[in-house]
């Protein structure tokens, strides 16, 4: 009291001062109150979904379906990678020339074929048509793109035709 009187302060105002203070924050307790409630009414409505339906249920059923959706991702990239890897061995460059073998007047009935993996290792069939003597057929093995014996021109050009061919593009998934 003793402050007050020395500084002229009259001890009423002081109190009364306290009191529109306490005032004020009573209406502001009051105003966050009322918010709070709507808030809260707000957020019961929402969490309510149509027909009783919660959406914390739906929310639960929609990370349960990703997450099933991630598994199914899963074993198909396994596949997918299986599937890659099978097709390196595939047959997957094709080489092929008609020719008439003989000059005889039958046609262009002979055919070199050519059929290569990616790493071009494969075969070639060289199916030689005569009208008097037949039909021969010949195999040859290509390794890395190189044959070990003579070609003739026609298996040469079939081999060239084959490698040329822009192999499957390479896919990779993790």
């Amino acid at each position: 009291m003793k402050l007050f009187e020395q500084y002229g302060i009259d001890i009423g105002y002081v109190v009364l001062g306290l009191v529109g203070v306490v005032l004020l924050l009573f209406i502001i307790l009051i105003v966050m109150m009322i918010r709070n409630h709507i808030l809260r009414k707000r957020y019961k409505q929402f969490m309510s979904g149509e027909n009783g339906k919660s959406l914390e249920k739906a929310f639960l059923d929609k990370f349960s379906s990703i997450e099933t959706l991630e598994d199914e991702v899963k074993v198909i990239n396994g596949n997918i990678n299986s599937i890659c890897t099978q097709l390196r061995t595939a047959y997957q460059k094709i080489g092929l020339v008609k020719y008439d073998a003989f000059k005889e007047i039958g046609g262009k009935l002979s055919f070199v074929l050519v059929l290569l993996t990616e790493d071009n290792n494969g075969f070639i069939i060289n199916s030689m048509h005569s009208t008097k003597e037949g039909c021969y057929t010949y195999a040859k093995e290509v390794v890395n793109g190189e044959v070990f014996v003579i070609l003739s021109e026609e298996e040469q050009q079939a081999l060239e035709e084959a490698k040329a061919n822009k192999q499957l593009e390479r896919i990779s998934i993790d």
